[in-house]
């Protein structure tokens, strides 16, 4: 993984991502927590082939403006850039889009970990 990879992912607006179904508003149109897990998902994608075994990625910060709404049938796409690597930090822009048009963009960072010592240290008691 290095610095300008990117990685795209898509979605279909549907009664289950609207702010209706999600709780995030009473409009069915695509909601905004669905549009950051959209983003997260692509940044997830865009880390999987730079991943060594057992290890995975957390997401623990993400900053996004929902700038147009889409409703459902909509295609919406995702995409992440990596902006920036430092250690295990990974640093993305986000954008997501309508078909050419844009709908939302922000930044996210994730950090990679080990998941089963991740898992380990972080149970429910």
């Amino acid at each position: 993984m290095q610095t300008g990879d990117t990685a795209t992912v898509s979605t279909i607006v549907t009664e289950k991502n609207t702010a209706i179904a999600v709780g995030s508003g009473n409009l069915a149109v695509f909601s905004t927590p669905m549009m950051i897990a959209l983003m997260e998902e692509a940044a997830c994608e865009c880390l999987s082939s730079g991943l060594e075994p057992g290890q995975t990625s957390v997401g623990v910060k993400i900053s996004a403006e929902h700038i147009e709404a889409s409703p459902i049938g909509a295609k919406i796409s995702a995409t992440a850039t990596i902006t920036n690597i430092d250690g295990r930090k990974v640093f993305f822009t986000t954008r997501a889009n309508c078909g050419e048009k844009e709908i939302g963009n922000g930044t996210h960072t994730r950090v990679i970990v080990n998941a089963e010592k991740f898992m380990r240290n972080n149970r429910q008691a």
